[in-house]
């Protein structure tokens, strides 16, 4: 058995799980968040807590197992602290800021890039750092926002410009080597 869909989630205060067959509704105080899951995974809610079973052993109902229960913990996660994840911008004259709702990079292009946020995303801008936070309940719409955003204007290997992750090692290659006389 799964070791990952063997443990149960626990619910916090303040979330509430509904639990329509296939389909589940997670209440919290930073949102709300739908999923249906495969049939073949079963969900028990009780005491707080909601467990996981599997109706056979084949190989991909496995699977399903320790997925399903990680798709709901990120979920009651998401509702209840929400997900973050950082950017910084590097490089002479490149700067992110913040107009309204949507972020505007100045990436060296030769217009300032505009990224709308979807529903339930925002963003928190630090100029002075260049750090850039998408903020959210979604955890696999706050990583894919970011990827977007990184997708703008990647590190590039040779001054390590561009738009990278916090603590992401960007590998730095020599470049041209200079004329020998």
């Amino acid at each position: 058995m799964s070791r990952i869909g063997r443990s149960p989630v626990k619910i916090p205060g303040g979330v509430q799980v509904s639990i329509d067959g296939a389909t589940v509704v997670v209440k919290g105080p930073k949102g709300e968040l739908t999923r249906t899951f495969r049939p073949e995974i079963t969900m028990h809610q009780d005491a707080g807590q909601v467990t996981f079973e599997r109706q056979s052993d084949a190989p991909s109902v496995r699977a399903l197992h320790g997925l399903s229960r990680a798709l709901l913990n990120n979920m009651v996660l998401g509702v209840s602290a929400g997900f973050e994840k950082q950017l910084q911008v590097e490089g002479v004259g490149y700067r992110a800021e913040k107009s309204g709702n949507a972020l505007v990079l100045t990436v060296g292009y030769s217009h300032p890039v505009r990224i709308e946020p979807p529903a339930g995303i925002s963003f928190n801008v630090e100029e002075k750092t260049r750090l850039i936070k998408v903020l959210g309940p979604d955890k696999e719409l706050v990583g894919q926002v970011a990827a977007d955003i990184r997708k703008v204007r990647p590190p590039e290997p040779y001054k390590g410009k561009g738009v990278r992750y916090v603590n992401e090692h960007v590998r730095h290659k020599a470049g041209k080597a200079g004329k020998v006389a």
